[in-house]
């Protein structure tokens, strides 16, 4: 049996985990994170958190999903299963009853017996479950009331404060019962009681606003702390919506003071509040009803710069309370190497904390298996999946360089990667807002990427990116590093010291290679072989690209990492023997490959042509018998870097999700455009192939149709008459 009762102030800073297990209303239908991100059909994840070195995890026992239809018609069976697996494992196990919910549908957070039935409902779970000393009743019972009864975002839709307010009172209310109940069963049992705490800053004139969202900030807190008296400064607001006084004083007591407190933050949580509109263009404009502003993230505005972040807001929860602290959630949708930087400050900044002589007990892994459209706030069905600390979309979590990091902290190791030599963008001047002032991009050092291939399409969008997201790099003519030479490499090896090499160079011109087989042969295999083998002898990294073209087209499926080449070309053959050669030879390779790819930053592609000829009223041909995965350079980019920084290896498949024709590129670009689709004309005696890529080790890219539509936003302005050119697809 785990050990829930033991005391958690021990000299080890603890890695606590959790998975993103919301069930949101949203109108009549509910959504769940569990279900979104597969985790509620993987028993195995239970083994993967235990093998992290994982001591506590948050773990959903949710009142929408055990009694959905009838308070007293409860399953239990997939909670059974996971938290008995939890317990053999030694793990201990925060249980939460409501995650962002508004309740079954039987209930709502408005309804007056919400907050009894909730306790009904919690003591029905303690019954069965009374090993478990950790609980969470409702999860960020503030934040939950803002967007069910404030903003509208969930349900019931509310949008006004004497509702916000009532959805608050029933969410603490709730869980004072819920712990009154529990108690009857586990006499120790701990209150766990989370909550965002983000601040909020501003000018001078929207000052007050600023210091009326900072006061509500503590509300949920201060009212299960038992703090608000008639002086509090939030008393007078909730009376007047109609909130009792004999509601506000069952807390007096200190019945329901949590045990521990949860600190969720995130880089989006603090705002800035700006009624200069003006100097942010783009940007929505909303206000309070007495004055119109912008509602900005504070960690891009230079004025707050010292004062956000963890740090101050812990420091500030500590102050005020004084109950031991943890922090529940760490997680930031971005770039894999962002994600490392941001958990690494984290923990980092827990560390001093605790230093400092803050009871500081944990760090929260979170979202452990990723989450589903948490950027449209679950609000919109786009399948949009953020990786967490493992990545689900092959099936079986894989572990990221998060889930790394992670490990080694719990076990108490140091954990280094070349990508915390730089900063995260939230500490990089390019983040803030243009009126700040002119800021020149931060010049930092620490190990770099070498990339191949400085003429090329790659090679640039990797130095275009890799500047974006603060990977120090040396991008390399062919004159600097020839491939084919091996002394060159060793030379670039020696004099660059890259922590990996990322290879572009190559022989690009697919119908060309047919009479220039040497020159094809030696730029794509025996280049790729004599880097391999030069990596692997400095062991490090090596990512190389192939293509669509090692399949002749004629599988009548799309094409997984499995399949066996069977090139139909010279240029396709030179592809096949890099892969044989670059895998043979290198371990740790990487092998990326990819089709018909188009971007926004270069007139040397399929698409850019054709939205040039249409301009100037030309037709063009196109193939509608060849099927192609077109691919987005910054996706592709962008993806290539998240698994090189992952340590992955061996064939990937990166390629847009979708199957279309040439001819169906062509028209679905001109559309996007606004150009004429009839005027792409079919591609006369055509034969047809199918090399569509998909992949079994996770689909990295999004839809090509949203991909076509950055691409045509971002070139629409550039597009102008050119000199006739040849844009018939092979």
């Amino acid at each position: 049996m785990s050990d829930q009762g033991r005391d958690q102030g021990s000299s080890k800073l603890e890695l606590w985990g959790g998975v993103e297990c919301t069930i949101v209303r949203v109108g009549d239908d509910f959504r769940d994170q569990t279900a979104e991100t597969g985790h509620d059909k993987r028993p195995g994840d239970i083994d993967i958190m235990a093998d992290m070195g994982i001591t506590t995890v948050r773990y959903p026992i949710l009142w929408e999903a055990i009694a959905p239809e009838r308070p007293d018609k409860l399953d239990f069976s997939w909670a059974d299963e996971r938290l008995e697996m939890l317990r053999e494992r030694g793990i201990n196990v925060i249980g939460g009853l409501l995650h962002h919910g508004s309740g079954p549908k039987y209930t709502e957070l408005l309804d007056p017996d919400f907050p009894q039935k909730l306790a009904d409902y919690a003591a029905r779970v303690a019954e069965r479950y009374p090993w478990i000393k950790m609980w969470t009743p409702v999860n960020e019972p503030l934040t939950t009331a803002r967007f069910s009864a404030l903003y509208g975002h969930w349900y019931p839709h509310a949008k006004d404060y004497a509702c916000m307010l009532r959805a608050l009172v029933n969410e603490c209310k709730g869980t004072l019962l819920a712990m009154r109940e529990i108690r009857k069963f586990i006499p120790d049992a701990q209150l766990v009681q989370t909550e965002d705490l983000g601040k909020c800053y501003s000018t001078a004139p929207l000052r007050y606003q600023a210091n009326f969202e900072n006061e509500r900030r503590w509300l949920s807190l201060d009212l299960l702390c038992g703090k608000i008296d008639n002086q509090h400064k939030m008393h007078q607001l909730m009376l007047g919506a109609g909130i009792g006084w004999d509601e506000i004083e069952m807390f007096s007591g200190g019945e329901a003071k949590p045990d521990l407190i949860g600190i969720n933050h995130y880089l989006t949580s603090e705002r800035f509040l700006d009624h200069r509109t003006h100097l942010y263009p783009g940007h929505e404009v909303g206000g309070n009803g007495r004055d119109t502003y912008v509602d900005a993230e504070a960690v891009r505005v230079k004025r707050c710069e010292n004062d956000t972040g963890f740090g101050p807001r812990l420091r500030e929860a500590w102050e005020r309370y004084g109950i031991p602290i943890a922090i529940t959630e760490v997680h930031h949708g971005c770039h894999r190497d962002e994600q490392l930087r941001w958990f690494a400050e984290v923990w980092e900044t827990s560390k001093a904390l605790r230093d400092e002589g803050m009871d500081l007990r944990a760090v929260t892994v979170w979202s452990m298996f990723g989450n589903v459209d948490w950027r449209f706030l679950l609000t919109q069905k786009r399948g949009f999946y953020d990786t967490g600390a493992f990545d689900v979309r092959g099936g079986e979590p894989r572990p990221t360089a998060i889930a790394k990091a992670a490990k080694a902290y719990a076990h108490g190791e140091e954990f280094d990667h070349p990508v915390l030599d730089s900063p995260g963008w939230w500490r990089r001047p390019p983040r803030l807002y243009p009126w700040n002032g002119r800021c020149q991009p931060l010049q930092w050092g620490g190990r770099k990427l070498l990339i191949t291939g400085a003429t090329g399409t790659l090679g640039r969008a990797f130095a275009r990116i890799c500047e974006d997201r603060a990977l120090p790099f040396c991008l390399t003519t062919r004159d600097e590093l020839d491939i084919t030479n091996e002394r060159s490499i060793r030379k670039a090896l020696k004099g660059h010291k890259p922590w990996a090499i990322i290879n572009t160079a190559g022989f690009v011109r697919v119908a060309d290679a047919e009479r220039e087989q040497d020159a094809c042969h030696d730029s794509n295999a025996e280049g790729p072989r004599k880097l391999a083998e030069a990596c692997a002898e400095a062991g490090i990294p090596l990512v190389t690209f192939s293509s669509d073209l090692v399949f002749d087209g004629k599988l009548g499926r799309p094409y997984h990492e499995e399949d066996e080449p069977a090139p139909a070309n010279v240029y396709g053959a030179s592809k096949a023997k890099a892969e044989q050669h670059v895998l043979a030879r290198h371990a740790g390779a990487l092998v990326v490959r990819t089709s018909a790819f188009f971007g926004p930053w270069d007139r040397y592609n399929f698409c850019w042509n054709v939205l040039n000829a249409l301009a100037r009223g030309e037709p063009v041909q196109a193939s509608k018998k060849s099927f192609v995965s077109p691919t987005y350079v910054p996706d592709l980019v962008h993806a290539t870097l998240d698994l090189l920084v992952d340590g992955e290896k061996g064939i990937w498949h990166l390629a847009n999700q979708g199957r279309l024709s040439w001819h169906e590129l062509a028209v679905r670009v001109a559309e996007g455009a606004g150009l004429d689709p009839s005027l792409v004309l079919p591609l006369k005696g055509d034969e047809g192939s199918d090399t569509t890529l998909t992949s079994r080790r996770g689909i990295m890219l999004r839809p090509v149709e949203e991909a076509i539509e950055d691409y045509v936003r971002e070139v629409a302005d550039l597009i102008e008459p050119l000199p006739a050119l040849s844009v018939a697809a092979e």
